[in-house]
């Protein structure tokens, strides 16, 4: 059989595998049931306003977006996060109080801040403390919420953890796995004991540090990046090296030693298939090459998440400023999890006349949020604003993005999960899934995972 590469699914994961095998110059269609690209990443643009309605950014600890901008040669529209101006806030009792400084998602990086917040009381402060004599323990996975209470209380798990991992994974902390969503700390648990201790005084690397290594949790520069166009040009620039045909595939059959793939009512024979979709869709599809393999990846739970951007007229605006924005604990919650205040965040988002918000819906468990019309949307976000910032004005523009089932959920035992997916798509030579279903949920690791599908079909 001729080389030919079968990419399922236009999101980012699928385009960075179309972009790899495109420059390889290997033969390849990638299918696309809607008629934009992208998958959640989408930029609109209105009255100078650069409008994310899925993510807005990238963590610059994880290199993988930013290598592939780079290629694309759009290293000069990179901006960081504006993080001299960076002040998150949590609502407690209805009101906001500032994130202190230096908490690293759960941890305490910096003494005075915490002790000095009003975000946490004096019990959960003193065993904040406490925790800096844990000794190392290795434990089975347990949840981000057992894990949490057991290092810092449970107020930390209502008022940083729970708020913090609801903005990033749309989750609940009581049933996400702390070795899939927060490695890193589960790491420090077993080798250090102490997360504090780790993080405040983390043990030197042997040997010189090689120049330009990335300072701290965020690396050398601002915590989160972006493209001043909006990540919508990212898409965009990809798109060009795609061979896409716009159509939903129905069906995945082995082949001899390769693949019969059905799309638009058409079958297509493939040396080799990258199902890049997410795992609600990925698993139907599979299901004719290895019913196992497919009743694993339909396991994966994803959670469901809806954004209403507003802008405003400066002038007019009657609210209060709230530096970054904040977040809305589950303890607190009505509908909204979080809002942005997209312009102080990022420069280049809004013009000087305008304040672009952009709120947040979904996270622990609102699916019901989906089925709301687009005027009961911005009602519920206006309400919410005029309730936690005394927003009382009437905004310019508004718009609303849906995401049903987005947002991978890494339960209990995903590792365990994972070992069986990745044993199971070895002894299937050409097939290769990537996306936010199994090893990060952030553009980086979609990224990554998509890459590193087409290096293992450039390799064979």
């Amino acid at each position: 059989m001729a080389q030919h590469v079968v990419v399922v699914g236009g999101g980012i994961a699928g385009l960075s595998a179309a972009y790899d095998l495109s420059r390889a110059g290997i033969s390849h269609t990638l299918f696309e049931k809607n008629l934009r690209l992208g998958g959640v990443v989408e930029t609109r643009r209105h009255d100078g306003c650069i409008l994310e309605c899925g993510p807005d950014s990238f963590i610059s600890a994880k290199p993988e977006m930013l290598a592939l901008i780079k290629e694309l040669g759009m290293e000069g529209e990179v901006i960081g996060s504006n993080d001299h101006q960076r002040t998150t806030h949590i609502i407690k009792h209805g009101k906001l109080v500032p994130l202190p400084e230096g908490v690293m998602m759960i941890v305490p990086t910096k003494v005075m801040p915490m002790v000095k917040s009003n975000l946490l009381s004096w019990g959960t402060k003193i065993r904040m403390g406490l925790e800096m004599l844990r000794q190392p323990k290795r434990y089975p996975d347990r949840s981000v919420a057992e894990f949490v209470v057991d290092h810092f209380g449970q107020e930390t798990l209502d008022y940083l953890a729970e708020p913090l991992l609801s903005g990033v994974y749309g989750g609940d902390p009581a049933e996400l796995s702390i070795n899939s969503v927060l490695p890193r700390f589960a790491e420090m648990e077993a080798t250090r004991g102490s997360l504090a201790r780790a993080v405040m005084f983390p043990k030197r690397p042997a040997g010189p540090v090689k120049p330009g290594a990335p300072k701290g949790p965020g690396g050398s520069g601002s915590l989160f990046r972006t493209v001043a166009s909006g990540l919508g040009s990212v898409i965009e620039a990809l798109g060009g090296y795609a061979n896409v045909k716009h159509a939903g595939v129905e069906s995945i059959e082995r082949e001899g030693n390769g693949f019969r793939v059905r799309a638009g009512g058409e079958w297509i024979d493939a040396s080799a298939v990258i199902v890049a979709a997410p795992g609600p869709q990925a698993a139907p599809l599979i299901q004719g090459v290895d019913p196992e393999l497919a009743n694993i990846v339909g396991t994966i739970p994803y959670s469901s998440s809806s954004l209403v951007s507003l802008i405003y007229d400066e002038a007019k605006f009657d609210g209060q400023r709230a530096g970054f924005g904040f977040l809305v604990p589950k303890k607190e919650r009505k509908r909204m999890a979080a809002a942005t205040f997209v312009g102080t965040k990022f420069s280049h988002r809004a013009p000087d006349d305008r304040i672009l918000l952009r709120c947040f819906f979904g996270g622990s468990g609102d699916e019901a949020i989906l089925k709301e019309s687009d005027d009961s949307m911005v009602a519920i976000a206006r309400e919410e604003l005029r309730s936690i910032l005394s927003l009382t004005a009437a905004p310019l523009f508004t718009t609303v993005s849906r995401w049903p089932k987005s947002m991978a959920q890494y339960t209990v035992g995903h590792g365990k999960r994972m070992e069986e997916i990745k044993q199971r798509v070895a002894a299937i030579p050409g097939l290769h899934l990537a996306g936010n279903a199994y090893d990060g949920i952030g553009l980086p690791d979609c990224v990554r995972t998509g890459r590193a599908a087409a290096a293992k079909i450039l390799r064979a």
